[in-house]
């Protein structure tokens, strides 16, 4: 493999792809002949003959130096442990560069909806990873003459990408408290400002601890994971769920330190955090109920959280902030949301104030001046 390259291209094809799927014929062969142990089965999956699928084989055999297929007479084909590997291997890159894909994906998308249709407006929207968002961005294409230029990041580098002019909305999400926050204060306080400021509801999400399932069992709470000695994968700095656990430990007294790896062992989206505790990397970590699904792990919900969009105040009138937030009402939307597990429907394109739904603002008006 030394000698050998990876070559990353795109095409236009009439039939768009969705969230960060990527075409790649080895793997997708792979992954069918682990499944059916056969090439024959392989090739009519594929459409293909079994030659063509035979001399696939051996193309990439020769490629990469090393065989792909073990075979036995009378017995299914099996992956060599090489191929068991790379395809290992190449699942756990895909996952850490989701957000990557959707945000590259978006922008030649973006190219091509303003080549080809005066009519369509454009949107950037930096935002707190989600899964329900390629949703959003796929129905405001379809039905409302949006297109939605996604970028994922934490929910801190959003609003400051807000702030800087970057993006004409940003979405962040923090636990429906009642009470103030001094964690989220510090964060988000700074970057949000009533009368400057426009909040349009969008979701609202159960958040919590993923872990295989042996490990779930006595396990509620934070305080559980540093009396049990779990190996913690953490979500990066700045990111709204990193802020959470901070939140949780600073409500429960509980030291960072006694969490292994609470801040040495991090990743960047919620898929990435479930796929490292399914992988064995660790053994326990937060994220969302539908990253937890999507890993067949388990799920130890810890509160619900309200998942926001904003946008300055001269925006929220444009016509593009309009089409997001009729894409927010469509009935297709609540049907995204209440299609995975975890998810609601949470004033969806409404327009919110700031010191109601933040209730860690504490907004004060200015006290009148003595005469």
């Amino acid at each position: 493999m030394r000698d050998r390259g990876i070559h990353l291209q795109y095409s236009f094809e009439p039939r768009g792809q969705s969230g960060a799927q990527i075409e790649n014929r080895l793997f997708d062969l792979l992954n069918l002949l682990h499944e059916h142990g056969s090439i024959r089965h392989v090739a009519d999956a594929l459409g293909a003959s079994y030659r063509h699928v035979w001399g696939l084989l051996r193309h990439w055999e020769e490629v990469l130096g090393e065989p792909l297929v073990v075979w036995a007479q009378g017995r299914r084909a099996r992956l060599t442990p090489f191929a068991q590997r790379l395809v290992w291997a190449e699942r756990q890159a895909r996952t850490r560069m989701t957000p990557h894909i959707e945000a590259l994906r978006a922008e030649l998308e973006q190219v091509l909806a303003r080549a080809l249709d005066g009519r369509e407006e454009v949107i950037d929207l930096f935002a707190s990873h989600d899964l329900a968002l390629p949703a959003l961005r796929e129905i405001a294409g379809r039905s409302h003459h949006l297109h939605i230029g996604l970028r994922f990041a934490g929910s801190v580098d959003a609003l400051r990408a807000l702030a800087a002019g970057r993006c004409t909305v940003a979405g962040f999400h923090v636990p429906a408290l009642v009470k103030p926050s001094p964690v989220f204060a510090a964060a988000l306080k700074p970057l949000l400002a009533p009368g400057v400021h426009k909040l349009i509801g969008c979701l609202r999400r159960t958040q919590g601890l993923m872990m295989r399932p042996p490990r779930r069992v006595g396990v509620t709470s934070l305080a559980d994971v540093a009396r049990g000695a779990m190996r913690f994968v953490n979500r990066q700095p700045g990111s709204g769920t990193r802020l959470l656990m901070d939140h949780l430990l600073q409500v429960e007294a509980i030291d960072a330190a006694r969490i292994d790896g609470y801040e040495t062992r991090l990743e960047d989206t919620h898929v990435a955090v479930a796929a490292a505790v399914a992988a064995g990397q660790a053994d326990v970590g937060p994220g969302i109920e539908a990253a937890a699904a999507q890993f067949d792990l388990a799920f130890v919900p810890l509160v619900e959280e309200d998942y926001f969009l904003v946008c300055l105040k001269e925006a929220l009138d444009g016509p593009a902030v309009l089409r997001l937030r009729e894409a927010l009402a469509d009935p297709a939307w609540t049907a995204a949301l209440l299609a995975q597990p975890g998810y609601s429907p949470w004033h969806p394109g409404e327009v919110l104030s700031l010191t109601q739904v933040l209730p860690w603002w504490h907004y004060r008006k200015a006290r009148p001046r003595r005469a």
